[in-house]
């Protein structure tokens, strides 16, 4: 067994995605119920970066602490769901520079 193979077999998983995360792959820490709706303190789950930014470029703080504060929530969104099988596809260690915003702004 190679030792990038073996760092693999011991990585923790992305609940997002489901890949492994192997130590040097950029990686971040979701609050499941964001910080200035409740959740300081509250549970979090450790994400590849590219997993965490899609999902703040997807949904709002408000969406995110009404009805995306699960894994499973967010692993059922249709555009999340996309990804998901967009990025499975790809290595463990695949970083990408996710856009900024996709969903529409409101106007005020």
């Amino acid at each position: 067994m190679t030792r990038k193979e073996n760092d693999a077999a011991h990585a923790p998983i992305c609940p997002l995605c489901q890949r492994p995360i192997p130590p040097g792959v950029p990686q971040s820490l979701h609050h499941l119920i964001p910080k200035l709706r409740g959740g300081k303190g509250g549970p979090v789950v450790l994400l590849h970066h590219i997993c965490h930014r899609e999902i703040h470029a997807t949904l709002s703080e408000a969406e995110l602490a009404r009805s995306f504060c699960t894994i499973e929530a967010l692993r059922a969104h249709p555009r999340l769901a996309r990804f998901i099988a967009w990025v499975a596809r790809r290595p463990p260690e695949f970083a990408s520079k996710v856009p900024g915003r996709r969903r529409a702004r409101r106007s005020r």
